[in-house]
């Protein structure tokens, strides 16, 4: 239909548009159009907030990775440098209150571009001495997962010679072996005065030395294949902060772990653990992470794998052996 001309105004169709009283076009929304727009966007973002935290989580698990990595690499550099991987841990005492020297993090500082930091430590004296303060709760980036907790702080250990001093947390433990009641990664049982025999098939790469009949650990005693040995993993508990991680703290447990056959201590729950029940000390070696669904291994040969928290523990504590005779792969 042609367009109708009157008194040389063009009348154009009125549909899709709204007048006001003065007959002028009006071209804002209405409440409901504003509300549908609000409620379409509200939908996009809550479709798309999952994948930006996945993405944000992978990222974190891939940074995680590479803090294990270098942790490793450092290692292997150690044993190159003094042809036997470094130390758990030293004591020169029984358990409980022997104090303690340098241990595997402190060892491999100079491995991992922190010369300067590895020089604050005083050799001369216990690590819990007053001349070792600045460097138990100095902070170390790779020494930090960034999916663990409340990592920027320092805290007191629940247990040991240094449960009256600051330590800064860290995020990783060093492999001490296969468990047997929760005495390889120290250096004697509780209450006694007598070290510990830590069987030979049990070993771990890095265990405490210096009241055990075994010294540190050489390349060529890792029978059961680099490629098959857990060296350095994952620790995280959402509860009980004084039973984590303290990357500078070598006495028992507190930056190494062993694996006792218990599927408990993968359940990232320090009092949780304690509930289930089993042996006395499993629950202080225990490993896990903050990523969903697994948790994360530097290997002796200097590569790392993230393994499912469903895993046999069993198989977990073949590969925690240096010598265990075992014939296992990582799954």
């Amino acid at each position: 239909m042609p367009t109708k001309i009157t008194n040389r105004r063009v009348l154009e169709p009125s549909w899709g548009k709204r007048e006001n009283r003065a007959g002028r076009p009006l071209h804002g929304f209405t409440l409901v159009e504003l509300l549908v727009v609000i409620t379409i966007i509200g939908i996009l973002i809550a479709l798309l907030l999952p994948a930006v935290q996945a993405a944000r989580e992978a990222a974190r698990r891939t940074q995680c990775a590479n803090n294990l990595k270098q942790m490793a690499l450092a290692v292997l550099n150690y044993e190159a440098a003094n042809s036997v991987l470094p130390p758990g841990g030293v004591n020169q005492g029984p358990c409980c209150n022997t104090k303690s020297g340098i241990n595997w993090a402190i060892a491999i500082l100079p491995y991992m571009e922190q010369q300067a930091l590895f020089d604050l430590f005083n050799s001369q004296v216990f690590l819990e001495d007053p001349a070792n303060k600045e460097l138990r709760e100095a902070a170390v980036a790779v020494y930090v997962c960034p999916s663990d907790i409340d990592t920027r702080r320092t805290d007191l250990p629940e247990s040991g010679p240094g449960m009256t001093l600051q330590f800064r947390r860290g995020s990783y433990r060093a492999s001490t072996g296969l468990g047997h009641g929760g005495s390889d990664s120290w250096v004697a049982p509780h209450n006694t005065g007598t070290a510990y025999t830590l069987p030979a098939n049990s070993r771990g790469p890095m265990y405490n030395v210096g009241y055990v009949q075994y010294g540190q650990v050489s390349v060529a005693e890792i029978r059961d294949g680099m490629s098959n040995t857990l060296l350095i993993g994952e620790q995280y508990t959402s509860t009980n902060p004084r039973r984590r991680s303290f990357w500078a703290y070598g006495w028992a447990a507190y930056n190494k772990s062993e694996v006792t056959p218990e599927s408990r201590i993968l359940i990232n729950d320090y009092e949780r653990c304690q509930t289930i029940g089993g042996t006395q000390h499993g629950c202080l070696r225990m490993w896990g992470s903050g990523h969903p669904g697994t948790m994360q291994f530097a290997l002796c040969d200097g590569s790392v794998r993230g393994i499912s928290m469903s895993v046999d523990v069993n198989l977990l504590g073949h590969l925690a052996t240096i010598a265990g005779g075992e014939v296992v792969t990582l799954p």
